[in-house]
């Protein structure tokens, strides 16, 4: 397996639909941090625009983050997103400088 790799993702929801990508948000969270190979997954709301959410995550490997988005609670939130956003995930995935 690749080195440890933490994920960056900005999501912005639709004007009225902030509630409801909050709620996807949040059903994702819990299962995500249980993951084996998760070391840290938190879920921001931007203070400045509340549309906005950014996750910060940290991984074992880019193979764990894909294993992660196979899960039915990942699947579950991004059929969600795909009405509820206000234009597409925006997603970095950064490796560490040794």
């Amino acid at each position: 397996m690749s080195k440890e790799i933490t994920v960056v993702a900005i999501v912005e929801a639709k004007p009225g639909c902030e509630a409801q990508v909050e709620a996807a948000i949040a059903a994702c969270v819990p299962p995500s941090r249980a993951e084996s190979t998760n070391f840290s997954y938190v879920a921001h709301r931007d203070g400045a625009n509340p549309a906005r959410f950014v996750f910060v995550e940290r991984w074992a490997s880019r193979e764990a983050l894909a294993e992660h988005e196979k899960t039915p609670h990942f699947q579950a939130m991004a059929r969600s997103f795909a009405t509820l956003l206000a234009k597409p995930l925006e997603v970095m995935i950064l490796d560490p400088i040794d």
